[in-house]
Order: structure tokens, then sequence, then C-alpha cells
């Protein structure tokens, strides 16, 4: 698998569908048989994290790399339905909070499906709300803040052990690096890189996956104290 052409654009390249791990550029893209790329977070009975095996800044300890298969966004949008659906069972358990700071209404359709509650940021136009959330999914680049700035707000309103996934049109290849470092300059962990994909390919056949979406998960550490500024 190549998860970078010749000419510096990233792609992934993938035999016999997304349930085998291939070795690539940035590390091993895995994910398990059937629909689901990660395991849906439904217990309280939360799991480490998987093994380091890529990563996109190069010189920093490495990140997993995942493959979703979800369909892409329509234009103008941050993502799919699909892809709301999988952020919030993957990352989130039932009542969890999330702060919706993504445009479209895909993540808050998400959200109401899957009996999460949530801060829906497009419709408020002051705070964040005073109670730590266990998932911040906002697009990118970010209004009225240094990158550093926002994710600092973020890790502020952040539950020990929550993550900000933050969603980017596949492409720019040093975006995803920009806002890794960013993150890290604010204090938190850089935890998963996923790509999302729409076309698959035929078991048995060789073919390059059409990949549309990037998340990047960043994470408040566990073991941190952290107050919310309101």
């Amino acid at each position: 698998m190549s998860l970078f052409d010749r000419s510096g654009d990233r792609c992934c390249q993938v035999r016999d569908g997304f349930d085998r791990p291939v070795s690539g550029a940035l590390g091993i893209v895995s994910t398990p048989a059937g629909p689901g790329a990660t395991v849906p977070m439904t217990d309280r009975n939360h799991r480490r994290a998987p093994v380091p095996v890529g990563d996109v800044v190069p010189g920093d300890p490495p990140v997993p790399i995942t493959v979703w298969p979800v369909a892409a966004p329509h234009e103008g949008e941050a993502m799919s339905n699909a892809m709301g659906l999988r952020l919030v069972h993957s990352l989130t358990h039932p009542c969890d909070l999330i702060i919706d700071l993504a445009e479209g209404p895909q993540l808050a359709r998400a959200i109401i499906a899957a009996r999460r509650r949530s801060h829906l940021q497009a419709a408020r136009p002051v705070g964040w709300g005073r109670e730590s959330a266990t998932l911040i999914v906002t697009g990118w680049p970010v209004a009225d803040a240094s990158p550093v700035d926002f994710f600092r707000r973020c890790g502020a309103h952040l539950v020990p052990g929550g993550c900000v996934a933050v969603v980017l049109a596949h492409g720019d290849v040093a975006l995803p690096v920009d806002v890794v470092i960013a993150a890290k300059r604010a204090g938190l962990a850089y935890l998963q890189h996923i790509v999302a994909a729409d076309r698959l390919p035929r078991r048995g056949e060789q073919a390059q996956l059409a990949i549309h979406t990037d998340v990047l998960i960043m994470i408040r550490s566990a073991i941190e104290g952290g107050g919310v500024d309101g």
C-alpha cells in the first residue's frame, strides 16, 4: 500500500479489501473486517489506545492510521451523514456530551440518532457551556482564534481522556502537520489519524482508495487536571 504517490499527493492502495494490514509510507493501515473500522464505545469499560504504527509528523511517536469506508460529503459540507455517525459511535458513549463546531447538520443528526447530548455551536453565538465534553468535532480552519488558542480552549472544555476530532478535506498534505503541531503546543496529544474513502476495491484486485476526508483525533490526557473557563 502506498499513502503517497509520486506527485506528493496522498493515496491509499489496498489489495483484497480493508481487513488486512498492509505496510506503507506512513505506517500500517489496518481495520477490522466488516463495516466498522474501530470498535464502538458501547459500554464504560474503556480500552487502551491501539499500538502506534504510523504518523503524519516525522520524528514524533507514531499514531494509528485507520481507513473508514464512508461516503464523501456534498460540496460545501464538512462531512457526510455516515461520517457523523461513525465519529459519534466510535468516540463516545450514550449520554456523553458532544460540542458540535462543524458546519452542516450531519453531526447533529448523528448525535440525536445515537442519543448523545450536545452543544450545537452553529446556533449559539456565545460560549461553549460550563459542562465538560467527551468529544469536540470541528472543521478547519477555525475563526476568531489562533490554532493554538483554539486547542487550548478545547482542552479546557474536555473531560480527562476526551477528544477533539478535526475534520479536513483531503488534498493538502501540509495541513494535517500544521494542525497536529498546534494541538501539541496547546497540550493535547495526537491519538489517531483516520482517512475516509468512498470507493472500495473489489476482493482480489489492486486499486487506489478515493480518499476524500482526513480526521485527526487529539486527546486530553486522562491524568492531567484542568478547568473550564465558561
